[in-house]
């Protein structure tokens, strides 16, 4: 007997989310432009640095406008599991492009290394790029604190880049202090490629994280130990194996089997199955459980624990025994 809850009357919230994809390209507009003056003011290739950022801002809230747009939609005969997937693709096109924005200022900030401009009007420039900063703090506070609640990847990349762009100002920030107070030209390259140097790392993680989510990863440690300790909650007859999770987007799959003694009745372990699911869905949000009802005291009830039922044979596949996996009993 195998059973689940229909996804198709359960369509993701990501179209909700798409406000906050606008108010991320409000932002990167905005600070593009503030950044732009700035380095137009100054000649600041530090400057220069923050404004080509906040372009990749600019790209990066446009395809997560377009993720989750398409994310939005609810299944349908050819995927049938939803399309929360698209939101790895968001991010993992945001990782690839922060790389491509650090690579472009380490090339600018090597050439000032070699031939020093002097920085004119700094103190102007900083107080232009710090309103630009503000506006992405403010922005990526906002993103986060809703990327949390709804469980949305690409959400977190965008907001997690914006805090990037921050930092990445800061430090260009500091770069036209020192050139201001020690009139030394090349701190400005210099900070510059520190800045590149850690957007280097913030999109290799966006895009190691996108990596995971495309090739089925489970569910986050915190939310596996939620899914067992519903499971442990229910009776010493009951036991459950096959258990496995998978996050797609914003969505969790939760598949398991449940065995109970072989004389209950059909609608005594339906009803037991209604409970099991319904406390998991309290457990971990906007998730998907799919159960299969098994009569612990049939010995083929066991036999098809691996994915692959046949996975005996493959001398690749997991050889654990049953009380290897999570049950209760």
């Amino acid at each position: 007997m195998r059973r689940g809850h229909d996804i198709g009357g359960r369509v993701s919230k990501s179209g909700g989310l798409a406000r906050f994809a606008w108010l991320s390209i409000a932002a990167a507009v905005t600070t593009i432009a503030l950044k732009t003056g700035a380095w137009l003011l100054t000649g600041s290739v530090g400057l220069l640095s923050d404004a080509l950022e906040s372009l990749v801002n600019l790209v990066a809230a446009a395809m997560t406008l377009a993720m989750l747009t398409l994310a939005s939609k609810p299944p349908d005969e050819e995927h049938t599991y939803g399309h929360g997937k698209a939101e790895y693709f968001a991010s993992g096109v945001e990782g690839a492009l922060i790389l491509l924005a650090a690579a472009g200022i380490g090339w600018a900030a090597v050439g000032r290394l070699r031939e020093p401009v002097a920085i004119e009007q700094p103190w102007l420039g900083l107080a232009v790029s710090s309103l630009a900063s503000l506006v992405n703090f403010v922005v990526a506070r906002v993103l986060l604190s809703a990327a949390r609640k709804h469980h949305s990847i690409a959400l977190e990349a965008d907001s997690r880049h914006l805090m990037t762009d921050v930092w990445t100002s800061a430090g260009v920030v500091l770069g036209l202090v020192g050139v201001a107070v020690t009139g030394w030209q090349r701190l400005d390259p210099v900070i510059a490629l520190v800045v590149a140097a850690n957007i280097v790392f913030s999109g290799i993680s966006i895009l190691k994280r996108s990596a995971s989510g495309l090739l089925d990863q489970a569910l986050p440690k915190q939310e596996q130990e939620a899914v067992t300790r519903v499971l442990s909650s229910f009776g010493p007859t009951v036991q459950f194996h096959a258990l496995r999770t998978i996050q797609s987007g914003p969505r969790r799959f939760i598949s398991l089997h449940v065995l109970v003694p072989g004389d209950w009745t059909v609608k005594r372990g339906h009803s037991l199955l209604e409970d099991i699911e319904r406390s998991l869905r309290r457990a971990v949000p906007n998730a998907s459980v799919f159960t299969h009802l098994e009569a612990i005291d049939d010995p083929v009830s066991f036999d098809d624990i691996e994915l692959d039922r046949d996975a005996g044979s493959d001398p690749l596949a997991s050889d654990l025994p049953a009380n290897d996996h999570p049950q209760k009993g």
